[in-house]
């Protein structure tokens, strides 16, 4: 694992951040726990506690959630360029605060959806963060293997919780006590954030300085269009984040109420509910390494067919090991495209203006949790859970071909990699 030390004694790379890395590692865990506290209980307490009949109203929190996790996602990457990653870390914590109460004892739906706004807040605040932090930390050569580590472990906790809330549910009820586990978290989240966690933003200027092309003075309005529309890789993996947690919304919000109808216990739906998470998280840490010894972008496009195969999977099948191969399928597919989109960002934005790129692209990524949630509950509504399924997955295909199609390779190649390398040009010279 390579180290590089810049001149001013910052040492860029793994091995010489190993304590720091693990640390945000072990953050980003509890808050993908915070996260997965939510997976298995709260659809179920939309249709047995507030009765809920109609999708969409049931789907509101996913809508409030997603929309709210998007726009912060975009405001994360500005605010820890502007005043430094740390303080953003913990304003992320500090807002989390009144949410397992709220989710625990609120009387009303409404209390559930402000919860989710708080939630996603959060989510944008330390997840974006954790990222942000990571590939600073560890430089270019290992971005791969720094965010398979980081979505990782957020995603083995979403699935760990899961499963944990579900087992509580089943024993205890679905309130207050599998909200409680998600407090815990989040106290301690705030202690290591606080107390443990050191800033790394001049980690970034430093290999900003020894970036072979140098900064130039671009905004943020000129970052946004690039990363959304201007750049090919940068825009096609944008599509594709969005598309990828469309797909998480469906499996959210939509496979537990399909699988209550088929007449699935909670502890069961809870068990399924953790597959998929755990295997797209376990599975990062092979795929990150592995995009930085292939490329990324056959990873990105493999995935994304995986993950349509899976879904038509769920949407065709009656029982719960069809069910259990289809979840396993869709972490697959899900592991192959996750930290592989991150790696792109970081491999074609320019460190002096990356955070707001990753930004960016995380807030078209997570904008998906809003889209879905509007497009599955609509859907169902209408046409039913299986339609709304099968629907998602033809969405998820085409996503698949639009990466194969408008997406260049952007890691560069270790047998050439002066030749292989693909800086973009400053934005305002982007055609």
């Amino acid at each position: 694992m390579t180290t590089t030390t810049s001149p001013g004694g910052i040492r860029l790379g793994l091995r010489a951040n190993l304590a720091q890395f693990s640390l945000l590692v072990l953050v980003n865990a509890l808050v993908g726990g915070m996260l997965g506290q939510e997976r298995t209980v709260l659809p179920l307490l939309a249709d047995d506690v507030f009765h809920l009949s109609a999708y969409t109203a049931a789907l509101t929190y996913i809508l409030a959630f997603g929309a709210t996790k998007a726009i912060t996602n975009f405001f994360a990457g500005a605010l820890s360029d502007r005043y430094g990653r740390k303080p953003v870390l913990i304003a992320g914590w500090l807002i989390a605060l009144p949410v397992p109460a709220m989710l625990a004892w609120g009387p009303s739906w409404g209390w559930i959806i402000a919860a989710n706004v708080l939630l996603g807040v959060n989510q944008g605040l330390t997840w974006s963060t954790t990222v942000i932090m990571k590939i600073d930390l560890v430089g270019p050569e290992r971005r791969g293997l720094a965010m398979g580590f980081n979505e990782a472990a957020g995603y083995v906790a979403v699935a760990a919780t899961a499963m944990a809330t579900g087992a509580i549910a089943d024993h205890a009820g679905l309130r207050p006590e599998p909200f409680l586990l998600g407090a815990a978290y989040l106290v301690l989240a705030l202690g290591l954030s606080t107390f443990a966690v050191r800033e790394t933003r001049d980690h970034a200027r430093a290999e900003a300085a020894q970036h072979p092309v140098p900064a130039t003075d671009v905004t943020t309005a000129q970052i946004a269009r690039l990363t959304s529309f201007t750049d090919k890789a940068l825009s096609a993996a944008s599509q594709a984040g969005l598309v990828n947690n469309l797909n998480d919304a469906l499996a959210w919000g939509i496979f537990p109420l399909l699988f209550a109808t088929h007449g699935l216990s909670v502890a069961e739906i809870g068990v399924l509910a953790a597959l998929y998470p755990a295997v797209w998280g376990a599975g990062q840490m092979l795929t990150g390494w592995w995009s930085d010894h292939v490329g990324r972008k056959h990873l990105i496009t493999a995935g994304m067919l995986l993950q349509a195969a899976a879904i038509a999977l769920v949407a065709a099948a009656t029982t719960f090991p069809a069910w259990a191969v289809a979840q396993i399928l869709l972490g697959i597919g899900t592991a192959l495209v996750y930290p592989t989109l991150l790696a792109v960002i970081g491999d074609v934005a320019h460190p002096a203006w990356r955070a707001r790129a990753v930004g960016v692209y995380r807030l078209w990524r997570d904008g998906g949790f809003a889209v879905g949630a509007l497009l599955a509950g609509i859907l169902a509504d209408a046409y039913g859970l299986t339609t709304a399924i099968w629907a998602v997955a033809a969405l998820t295909a085409t996503s698949g071909l639009t990466v194969a199609v408008r997406m260049y390779e952007t890691h560069p190649r270790p047998v050439n990699q002066a030749a292989a390398r693909r800086d973009p040009p400053p934005p305002d010279q982007v055609n």
